[in-house]
C-alpha cells in the first residue's frame, strides 16, 4: 500500500501543494492511516488541517481504497 500511496502523492497531491510553495513528505502509514508532514508554505499555514483533510486525505482516498484517513505526522 505504501507505493500506492506514494505514486498518489507524487502525481496527484504534491503538484497542487508545490504550486503554493508547499510539499508533502510520506511518514508511515499504520492499520489504513496514512501519517504525512506538511512542508513548506504548507507546513505552517493556518489552512493546513483543511489542505490535509480536504485536499491531501479526499485525493488519496479516492485513489487507494483501503486508505482509512490521513493525518499529520
Amino acid at each position: 500500500m505504501k507505493q500506492e500511496v506514494q505514486a498518489v502523492i507524487d502525481e496527484y497531491v504534491r503538484p497542487m501543494l508545490q504550486a503554493d510553495g508547499g510539499d508533502i513528505k510520506l511518514i508511515d502509514i499504520v492499520d489504513g492511516v496514512v501519517k504525512v508532514q506538511l512542508t513548506g508554505a504548507c507546513g505552517h499555514c493556518p489552512m493546513s488541517q483543511l489542505t490535509l483533510k480536504r485536499g491531501v486525505e479526499q485525493i488519496i482516498k479516492e485513489h487507494v481504497k483501503d486508505v482509512k484517513a490521513v493525518e499529520a505526522a
